[in-house]
């Protein structure tokens, strides 16, 4: 699957799961590194890098602004083989 087809559905998936979020793409070529998307869901945030598979290549500073999100709030790898797994954790970040 290639990573643009991962990242269209799970926009889709995202939505669904929290009714009224907004996600927005982010523009890699403004911050080198920074997630792919950014989603708002009520007063919380989130940020996701894509992937096409779990061995896929990551770009310099991706680990650093995954790492530094999710300090700040939450941010994660997402893939095909650990998608289940980090939108249940997404979900349990988001309760309010």
């Amino acid at each position: 699957m290639l990573e643009s087809n991962f990242q269209a559905k799970l926009i889709k998936d995202l939505k669904a799961l929290f009714p009224g979020c907004i996600v927005t793409k982010n523009d890699a070529g403004y911050i080198q590194g920074i997630p792919d998307l950014l989603i708002l869901y009520r007063d919380k945030w989130a940020a996701l890098e894509c992937k096409k598979s779990s061995c896929a290549k990551k770009q310099p500073n991706q680990e650093y602004y995954v790492g530094l999100m999710d300090e700040m709030s939450f941010s994660r790898f997402i893939c095909p083989e650990n998608k289940e797994e980090v939108l249940y954790e997404l979900q349990q970040a988001f309760k309010t």
